[in-house]
């Protein structure tokens, strides 16, 4: 494995956030364990020492010393996972703009915040998919305790060619070597995983570049995920050996039997179009009108999401993301973007979007055997919602109480 980033070798006192995580017992709820279509009607979810110690019917409670929260009509799922977002992107300024014109501090404000936002949101996890390099100091200061978040995986910076798509908030590079360099300064940093934008209106990167980014992370130990948006880009990295795909596209039957084949999920991201198409809410963000209509016939066209629905049916793992940060799209923004995979066609119902979100997401991290689904031994990361969102996902916009390892998270609830 590689060195540890040098934050890592410092010596913590105290953390400044010491959020208690007693034995707790959540009662009388709907509980959606997220493990297949399992619902207990009055159950419960005991917590301790930052874990699940079990889940069943409230009626099978004896007695105990545990505090008692009493969630009757409301429902208990496993904590959320936003499997692609952008902590220092606000979504109500340019994208370039602030990439090159924020100052870190602001960055770090920018991202402070967005973190609370998560919490309330009932998101537990978030996969920062980068912004120049202010998600390193995001991990750092949730995990020493500087400052209240979800759990963070980062990728540093994403690395794209000289000059290609988003070059502004990446890390440019240029010829294999370089490659590797990249890979290792975002590995130095501290990195999850590594993100590569191997495609915009043309395909990015030669075969060697391609090649060499990707059997560096391997190397590090990293998984490698790619903004690819099309089918020829898909199918593209798909064959050179990427394990995951941002936000997905156009696929023929090819390139979705070579994603089965090597085990390569999607990461969605309609949210961005969604809001965007929203006439009210795309004005209060200055979304120019010619956009706004652009928009609305993408969301209203089923055919562009046919590859997405083709490939999703034949069995390619497909998890939440919002792309959050993007213009419009705020880190609490997660109902629109379920609500749209129920609506095309991507999962079949509500409890299979609320799994994209969960035990589907914890996959695509690796994460199945800790987290994703309320199963004793596992994290207890665990919210409170008022309403069901089986019957209406808009009821994830009342999330109560989030739990991330037992601790009753800042900002939410009482």
């Amino acid at each position: 494995m590689p060195e540890p980033a040098a934050w890592r070798y410092q010596k913590i006192i105290r953390p400044m956030f010491d959020i208690p995580a007693p034995h707790r017992i959540l009662k009388g709820g709907c509980v959606l364990t997220c493990n297949s279509d399992e619902v207990i009607e009055n159950g419960f979810v005991e917590l301790e020492n930052g874990k699940i110690k079990a889940v069943g019917r409230a009626s099978d409670l004896g007695s105990t010393d545990a505090e008692i929260i009493d969630c009757t009509g409301k429902t208990i799922m496993p904590g959320m996972i936003n499997s692609h977002a952008h902590l220092a992107w606000d979504g109500v300024h340019d994208l370039a703009r602030q990439s090159m014109d924020d100052a870190v501090e602001i960055s770090a404000y920018k991202s402070a915040a967005n973190m609370l936002k998560n919490l309330r949101a009932g998101v537990t996890l978030v996969r920062d998919l980068g912004m120049n390099k202010t998600n390193f100091f995001a991990k750092q200061a949730i995990e020493q305790g500087i400052f209240p978040g979800p759990r963070l995986l980062i990728c540093g910076e994403a690395i794209i060619q000289t000059g290609g798509h988003t070059y502004w908030c990446c890390r440019e590079a240029s010829g294999a070597d370089e490659m590797r360099r990249a890979v290792r300064e975002q590995v130095k940093g501290g990195a999850d995983l590594i993100k590569i934008m191997a495609c915009h209106d043309t395909l990015e990167f030669t075969d060697a570049e391609l090649e060499a980014v990707i059997d560096e992370s391997h190397r590090n130990g990293l998984p490698i995920t790619a903004h690819a948006t099309y089918n020829d880009c898909i199918y593209r990295v798909a064959q050179f050996g990427v394990d995951c795909v941002e936000h997905g596209g156009s696929m023929d039957d090819k390139t979705i039997q070579l994603l089965i084949d090597k085990k390569i999920p999607i990461v969605t991201t309609f949210a961005p179009l969604v809001m965007q198409a929203n006439e009210e809410v795309a004005r209060k963000f200055n979304i120019p009108e010619w956009k706004i209509e652009e928009r609305k016939k993408a969301v209203a066209n089923p055919s562009r999401y046919a590859g997405l629905v083709n490939a999703a049916k034949a069995g390619v793992p497909i998890a939440f993301g919002t792309d959050a940060g993007s213009p419009a799209v705020g880190h609490e923004i997660v109902a629109p973007e379920l609500k749209f995979m129920v609506k095309v066609g991507v999962v079949s119902d509500n409890y299979a979007a609320l799994r994209c979100a969960t035990i589907v997401a914890a996959r695509v991290s690796k994460l199945e055997s800790k987290l994703g689904t309320l199963e004793a031994g596992k994290e207890a990361d665990v919210i409170v919602i008022d309403g069901n969102p089986l019957a209406d996902l808009d009821a994830l916009e009342h999330v109560e109480m989030t739990f991330i390892a037992g601790k009753r998270m800042l900002g939410v609830g009482d």
